[in-house]
């Protein structure tokens, strides 16, 4: 399933470190925006969810 973002979570007041912390460089972010994942790129290795402070990233249903 993918991966997305709750964008009633997430604070959007940075960048997010989950950027560099993906291996397959499937997050972005445009300014302080909301992050987006790249289901093409991202291979479910769960690290974005484990490592989010706001758990804000979650697998859509």
């Amino acid at each position: 399933m993918p991966l997305v973002v709750d964008k009633d979570r997430c604070p959007q007041n940075h960048r997010c470190p989950l950027i560099a912390l993906c291996p397959r460089q499937a997050i972005s972010q445009v300014g302080f925006g909301l992050p987006q994942i790249d289901a093409d790129k991202c291979i479910g290795c769960g690290k974005c969810v484990r490592s989010c402070f706001k758990q804000a990233v979650y697998e859509a249903e």
